[in-house]
């Protein structure tokens, strides 16, 4: 038996050619462009030794009886038993030319070349989505009852199937699968489609809160899901009965499941938190349609969603299908397979393969280059305070990365030998001398970077000052609050409004502020240090709001201690634990490739929390603590020597690891 397929590089097509050529006296033709033809040598390993009994034809979808050759045309001439024509855009997201141009005038090509070689039956795999958003039970001998086929797709896969009904004279039979999924055995897929657009976001919930988390979703109209496998069989079956001709058969699952148990079965599959109170979404039908329209007309509602749609890679016309209004009926399809074994496996005996295989292969995520690399290769990216401590173990690593490093101190001793140790390792680095302290010296920087370089694709203000001592200690001391802040605050805010109206214009642009773990904290005794890198976390808090619609991405690292030249003079800290130069670079290398807001230990955070909910406790917490360690030599007016830490002490440091005391 001979058979002529489209589509057979597809995902339902080269399995329905493995399984035909189970038939041992099958030989398959498949229509191929001539530009994929080094698809064959993959098929063929796909389909084995029976691959021998397949025969590409050189064609092309859009063209008259598909572009095939007179030779080709001659040759299959009566001498196909079975044409399956699957060759469509299955793909919510298609622009309406594109789906028009293959699924409509596709479908009546392949009809003129059905005609043209006189095939034995024609058979269309359609899709559930003909019957548009039909209100009640679709029957499949019902077609002219379709309704709401304003969506591209709903139109073009319905008058697609209206081709064949009306101009195919030769034999004909129409299936119309539901949403197809993974094969129910393997849980392979090839892209994301129907409820894997939902995956991401049951990911994020898994990976934010404990799988015993109630939550509350929705319960939604009845999406019906099928496994390829199952779509593939049954249409091999069916296609070899006699008698069935001029029908319409649902490739369905006769008991479908709502969207939120659906929903459900994945998000167990993953072992994220599940809906235990789901909402029925058609209680928003009630809402009167004068406030739905200024809802979506409101561009601040708009662009939060379009927003978080984007973030979960969710197509806005999926959301139209949350109150799917249609059941299929199947009875012709289950007569069909009656004393068969054929029939649609219970989703929730499948779902944890379906989910296994698309966090392994499909999930986006495993597509983003996450390397610091890839983020960074070619840009220019400047590092103020690089020539020691955490500003020379970053440079170095982006350096290497193959940035065009930008190194700034006031020692260009110092600078030249972080340019050659980023030489040593392949890098590029270039050197300026500033004060960041000095706004004069900041303007200068800017304006010799911008005419060298065009500006910067990334600032790192790493540059600052720390004081550890007590307030009552510094009453007569107000100059190191104002140097401390001119540092760490007025310098980097200088380079930071030097250089965005060039990223401005580039409508692109990362800036990186190194603050505190002492911010999230309220470390004693740092007052003036503190409350410098909070002027400027609350500086980019405030910029985030105005920039995120311009490309300009602002990132606060609330750095823990950091063994560095700035801690040495309180030796306290020698015996307290504290992360190495290269282990903060890690966290602005985090900071490049994620790009997140904020970064902060869990610590930090906590001690936030804690001060939010009972800033009392926490009050009386740190001041247990501001009199457990004691002001350092350099801090005290008798400059007594300092004394080795007691155990207590150690203790308390360890407890608090990274805060500073």
């Amino acid at each position: 038996m001979n058979y002529f397929i489209t589509g057979a590089s597809g995902f339902i097509g080269r399995r329905l050619v493995e399984k035909l050529l189970q038939r041992p006296d099958s030989t398959v033709y498949y229509l191929i462009l001539e530009r994929e033809l080094p698809l064959v040598e993959t098929l063929h390993k796909r389909w084995g030794a029976a691959a021998a009994r397949t025969v590409p034809i050189i064609g092309d979808l859009t063209q008259a009886r598909l572009g095939v050759s007179e030779a080709d045309l001659a040759r299959l001439k009566g001498n196909i038993d079975h044409l399956f024509h699957l060759a469509a855009i299955y793909d919510l997201k298609a622009s309406a030319e594109i789906q028009e141009k293959v699924n409509i005038q596709g479908t009546r090509n392949v009809v003129a070349f059905a005609e043209a070689v006189e095939v034995g039956c024609f058979h269309l795999t359609s899709s559930i989505a003909a019957a548009g958003l039909y209100e009640g039970v679709f029957r499949e001998d019902m077609f002219d009852e379709a309704e709401e086929l304003d969506n591209p797709y709903y139109r073009t896969k319905h008058e697609s199937e209206g081709i064949v009904r009306r101009e195919c004279t030769r034999p004909w039979r129409v299936y119309r699968p539901g949403a197809v999924v993974g094969d129910s055995r393997t849980g392979e897929m090839d892209k994301i489609d129907g409820p894997y657009y939902f995956f991401k976001l049951i990911q994020k919930m898994r990976n934010l809160l404990p799988p015993w988390m109630p939550m509350v979703g929705i319960e939604g109209g009845r999406l019906n899901l099928v496994p390829v496998n199952f779509i593939v069989d049954a249409m091999d079956h069916i296609a070899h009965l006699d008698g069935l001709d001029g029908q319409c058969f649902h490739l369905v699952d006769p008991h479908p499941h709502r969207i939120g148990d659906i929903l459900n079965l994945f998000a167990h599959a993953a072992h994220a938190p599940q809906m235990s109170l789901r909402v029925n979404a058609l209680m928003f039908a009630f809402v009167p349609s004068v406030i739905k329209t200024g809802l979506a007309h409101f561009k601040p509602a708009r662009r939060i969603k379009d927003q978080i749609l984007k973030d979960l890679g969710i197509p806005q016309d999926v959301l139209g299908l949350i109150n799917y209004p249609t059941r299929f009926d199947c009875r012709e399809t289950l007569k069909a397979l009656k004393g068969t074994d054929i029939s649609v496996p219970p989703l929730e005996t499948y779902a944890a393969k379906l989910w296994d295989y698309w966090e392994r292969n499909l999930d986006p995520d495993l597509f983003v280059d996450r390397s610091l690399s890839g983020a960074i290769k070619g840009k220019v990216v400047m590092i103020t305070g690089a020539s020691a401590g955490i500003g020379k173990a970053a440079a170095l690593k982006i350096g290497e990365a193959g940035a065009k490093t930008i190194i700034i101190a006031r020692t260009e001793e110092k600078l030249l030998e972080t340019q050659q140790e980023i030489a040593a390792r392949g890098g590029q680095a270039f050197i300026y001398t500033a004060d960041v302290s000095d706004i004069a010296s900041c303007d200068a920087l800017v304006r010799r970077v911008l005419d060298d370089h065009g500006g910067v694709d990334i600032l790192i203000n790493n540059a600052g000052r720390s004081i550890r001592r007590a307030i009552e200690n510094s009453l007569d001391r107000f100059h190191d609050y104002e140097r401390t802040m001119q540092l760490n605050y007025f310098g980097a805010l200088r380079l930071i409004m030097g250089f965005i109206p060039s990223m401005l214009q580039k409508k692109r642009g990362h800036i990186i502020n190194i603050s505190s773990i002492g911010v999230l904290s309220n470390a004693p005794r740092f007052s003036a240090y503190v409350a410098s890198k909070a002027a400027l976390d609350a500086f980019s808090r405030c910029a985030v709001a105005e920039f995120s619609d311009s490309g300009i991405e602002f990132t606060t690292i609330n750095m823990p201690l950091v063994r560095t030249e700035m801690i040495a003079p309180t030796k306290i800290y020698q015996h307290v634990p504290t992360l190495s130069p290269e282990e903060a670079a890690d966290l602005i290398v985090q900071a490049i490739i994620y790009k997140p807001e904020r970064i902060a230990t869990r610590i930090g955070i906590f001690a936030q929390v804690l001060h939010a909910v009972a800033p009392k406790i926490y009050a009386v917490i740190m001041n247990t603590a501001f009199r457990l360690f004691p002001e350092s030599s350099a801090a005290k007016k008798g400059h007594q020597g300092d004394q080795e830490p007691s155990l207590e002490q150690i203790s308390f440091a360890q407890f608090t690891r990274g805060i500073y005391w």
